[in-house]
């Protein structure tokens, strides 16, 4: 008896073999496994410090003075220029004087008219004076002549005094160095319209150098005047030259928040004296830790985990890494102080922490030698 089912046609063949292959190219291929990542590893321990203590700072006069007139006016010239060496007297700058002048002439005309209303009194005193020796007048009359004298001589001395303040006036236009220095700064110019007392130029003088640097505030407890420092010029490769702290600021920096620091440079006979502004560096030898023990890692090995660092620990026995917190204490040259975290002969990932994760499996990294 024949089948009543009918064979599948060809072309049916055909569709049930493309579907089967669509299927099978839409269904995901099984992920392949993770490589085992090849890690610098570092046995840390305690090794001597190399890094010395020290802060950048610039060579400054021990004494700077603004200079300003002390009469306000119209600067009609200055002859001072940035870096110019000048002598005690030497003018530095010029205010419009012709309105003190005219102050000085109308003092001056008030003295003579005072002059010669003390001399007309002195006269008529006179003249009463022998009027009373012959009894002509009373002693009342001859007492009212000597007032009105004793005050002539009053008005005079107050209009002589005037004129010497009027005079002082006129000359406090030319502005003159009062010692021998520098000029480090120019403040005014020609043409400008200055009140009494507004600073004019900075002078730096001669003599003595001090090295002013900036401070942390946990360091400034450890820092007190008399204290023996080594300064090191920037551009001069010659012997450090000693020094000694002078002053410690009492306050911070508001900006900053650091403390201004003033060590007195103390040059030898025969030394060239560091040119202001020049770059020093200062070291502290209470502050140097160079040649103490400590365990120190590459910067390369740390990873910032919330607000602290962390290093990748490897462990041999499952040869995975994980994180292990450690506190800093400095930097000493390119590498990192541990404080804590660290114990000597634990092994740390030296390099490429930021693309490990907690319980990876990783290898020893092992240069290849060259073959013969």
């Amino acid at each position: 008896m024949p089948s009543s089912i009918a064979p599948p046609s060809r072309r049916g063949l055909v569709w049930l073999c493309a579907a089967t292959l669509c299927l099978a190219a839409c269904s995901k291929p099984a992920p392949a496994p993770e490589p085992v990542r090849a890690v610098k590893l570092l046995t840390v321990g305690a090794s001597a410090l190399q890094a010395e203590q020290e802060y950048a700072g610039e060579v400054r006069a021990r004494t700077e003075s603004r200079l300003g007139f002390r009469v306000a006016g119209k600067i009609v010239q200055r002859p001072a220029e940035l870096g110019q060496q000048v002598q005690s007297g030497q003018l530095l700058a010029q205010l419009d004087a012709q309105d003190y002048q005219l102050a000085a002439q109308a003092a001056q005309a008030q003295v003579t008219a005072a002059q010669t209303q003390q001399a007309l009194a002195a006269a008529d005193y006179q003249r009463y004076a022998r009027l009373q020796a012959q009894n002509f007048i009373s002693a009342a009359e001859l007492q009212r002549r000597e007032a009105t004298l004793q005050a002539a001589q009053a008005t005079l001395a107050q209009a002589q005094a005037q004129a010497s303040v009027q005079g002082n006036q006129t000359g406090y236009t030319r502005l003159l160095a009062d010692v021998a220095g520098v000029i480090t700064g120019i403040e005014a110019e020609p043409g400008q319209v200055v009140a009494a007392g507004t600073p004019i130029v900075r002078i730096a003088h001669h003599g003595p150098r001090d090295v002013v640097f900036a401070a942390p505030e946990d360091k400034i407890t450890l820092l007190h005047p008399g204290q023996a420092v080594q300064v090191r010029l920037w551009a001069q490769a010659a012997a450090p030259l000693p020094g000694r702290v002078r002053e410690v600021a009492a306050s911070a920096d508001p900006i900053t928040r650091t403390y201004s620091v003033k060590v007195a440079l103390e040059v030898p006979p025969g030394v060239a004296v560091p040119p202001l502004g020049a770059t020093a560096y200062v070291l502290l030898q209470s502050l140097s830790r160079a040649g103490s023990l400590a365990i120190t890692v590459p910067t390369t090995a740390l990873l910032q985990q919330g607000k602290g660092s962390a290093v990748w620990l490897y462990e041999p026995a499952t040869s995975t890494v994980r994180l292990q917190s450690v506190q800093i204490a400095t930097a000493d040259g390119n590498a990192a102080v541990v404080a804590s975290g660290l114990a000597a002969g634990m092994q740390v990932v030296a390099t490429g922490v930021h693309v490990l994760s907690p319980g990876q499996k990783v290898v020893p990294y092992q240069p290849k030698t060259p073959s013969s």
